[in-house]
C-alpha cells in the first residue's frame, strides 16, 4: 500500500476521496497555502492530518508519493521539491508552464530514479478506457483519422477573477483534454495549424485571449486529426451531443466515447453497431459530490493504475516524456494561433533545446 501526500486542496479533493475509498493508498497527510480550505477537507473527509507547510509533507519520511493539484506556474517548483525529497510525483495537467524547465526534470527524475505521472484524466473515464480496450482488440481496424473536442458553457468560469487576467487561456485549461486523446493514438504529430477567436460573450465578460478554436494536426506518417473548443456559449442537449468526445475513424469500424454521459458507440469490423451506457453504481464511482464538479472516480482509476506501475515496475502513460511532448504540441497552437500559420512541433522543442529522442518521440 503507496503511502500518500495531496498538495493543492481544490481539484485535490477528488484525490482525498479517491485515495479513501481505495486499497492500494493510505492518505497520510493533506496540504494546502489557505488554512481555511485545509480545515474544510478536514471536515469533509474526517481526516485531520492537515497542514499549511509543503515541507511538512516533503520531509516526511511516512509519505511515498506525492499528488499535486497546484496552480500551473508553481508545478515546476513542486514537482522538482519532491524528486529531490525522494518521492514519487502525480501531477494534474498542463504538466508545466515552462519547457525551459523541461531538461531539469528528465535529469532529475533519472538521477533520483522516482517515477513522475501527469493527471490526463480524461484518459482513465470508462468510455474512454473502453474505447482504447476496443480500439486495441482490433474492433474498428486500422486508425484513419481521429477527432475530439471539449465544449462546454463555461461563463460561470469568468466570475473567478483570475480567468480575466492576461495569463489565463482556455488552450491550455480546456483544449489540453481533447489533445491527451489525439496523442494517445498518435503521439507522434510533427505538425499543427490553428485558428481561434474571442467571442462576443468573452468579450463582454473581459476574456483576454481565444474562447473558440479549431486545430488540425498531422502526423509524420501522414494522419491528420482534429481538435476544437468552445466555452462561453450554450451547449446542445446532452441526448444529441457530448460536451466532450473522442471519435476514431477506423479501416474497419468507427468508435465514439462521450464524458460526461458515459456513453460509447461503436460500430465493429463485424457491421455490429452498439451504444453502450453505464447506471447508476458507475455514475456513483466518477461524480461524487455536487453535480458534476468533481469527478473523483477518474482519479482513483489513475492513481491505482500508477500504483500498479510502481508496485509491478512498469511505465504508466501519460509519464514525464509525454507530458512534456504534449505541453511542447499545446506551446506549437498556441504560436498558430498567434500567427496564423502551420507550426512544427520540432521548431518548440528546439528552441528550448530538447531532443525528440530524450522524451521518446
Amino acid at each position: 500500500m503507496l503511502r500518500l501526500g495531496i498538495l493543492g486542496l481544490g481539484e485535490g479533493r477528488s484525490t482525498i476521496s479517491a485515495s479513501l475509498a481505495s486499497k492500494k493508498f493510505k492518505l497520510i497527510q493533506i496540504c494546502d497555502a489557505n488554512k481555511k480550505l485545509c480545515k474544510e477537507r478536514a471536515l469533509e473527509f474526517d481526516f485531520q492530518n492537515w497542514t499549511t507547510d509543503y515541507n511538512d509533507m516533503l520531509k516526511s519520511d511516512k509519505i511515498d508519493m506525492i499528488a499535486i493539484y497546484t496552480p500551473d506556474h508553481l508545478h515546476f517548483e513542486h514537482i522538482k521539491l519532491a524528486l529531490e525529497h525522494d518521492k514519487h510525483v502525480v501531477c494534474t495537467k498542463p504538466f508545466i508552464d515552462d519547457l525551459s524547465q523541461a531538461n531539469e526534470l528528465l535529469a532529475l527524475s533519472k538521477k533520483t530514479k522516482k517515477k513522475i505521472f501527469v493527471g490526463q484524466s480524461s484518459r482513465f473515464f470508462e468510455p474512454a478506457m473502453r474505447q482504447k480496450k476496443d480500439f486495441d482488440k482490433g474492433l474498428i481496424g486500422e486508425l484513419i483519422t481521429i477527432e475530439s473536442h471539449y465544449h462546454a458553457d463555461h461563463r460561470w468560469f469568468l466570475e473567478k477573477g483570475w480567468s480575466l487576467k492576461q495569463s489565463f487561456k482556455w488552450l491550455y485549461g480546456g483544449l489540453s483534454h481533447p489533445v491527451d486523446f489525439i496523442r494517445w493514438y498518435i503521439p507522434d504529430i510533427e505538425e499543427v495549424m490553428g485558428y481561434g477567436m474571442l467571442s462576443s460573450n468573452g468579450q463582454k465578460a473581459g476574456l483576454k485571449n481565444q474562447d473558440t478554436m479549431h486545430f488540425i494536426f498531422k502526423a509524420k506518417d501522414g494522419r491528420i486529426a482534429r481538435v476544437s473548443g468552445a466555452y462561453t456559449g450554450p451547449t446542445q442537449p446532452a441526448s444529441r451531443d457530448s460536451g466532450m468526445s473522442c471519435i476514431l475513424r477506423g479501416t474497419e469500424g468507427a468508435s465514439q466515447a462521450d464524458y460526461h454521459e458515459l456513453r460509447y458507440a461503436v460500430t465493429t469490423k463485424t457491421g455490429e453497431e452498439k451504444i453502450i451506457t453505464w447506471g447508476d453504481a458507475t455514475l456513483k464511482h466518477y461524480f461524487r459530490f455536487e453535480g458534476q464538479s468533481h469527478h473523483a472516480g477518474e482519479y482513483q482509476n489513475y492513481l491505482e493504475y500508477f500504483a500498479d506501475s510502481i508496485n509491478n515496475k512498469f511505465t504508466a502513460y501519460p509519464d514525464l516524456k509525454e507530458g512534456i511532448g504534449t505541453i511542447a504540441l499545446l506551446q506549437a497552437m498556441d504560436k498558430s494561433l498567434e500567427t496564423g500559420l502551420p507550426v512544427k512541433i520540432e521548431e518548440i522543442l528546439s528552441s528550448y533545446n530538447i531532443s525528440r529522442e530524450s522524451i521518446g518521440l
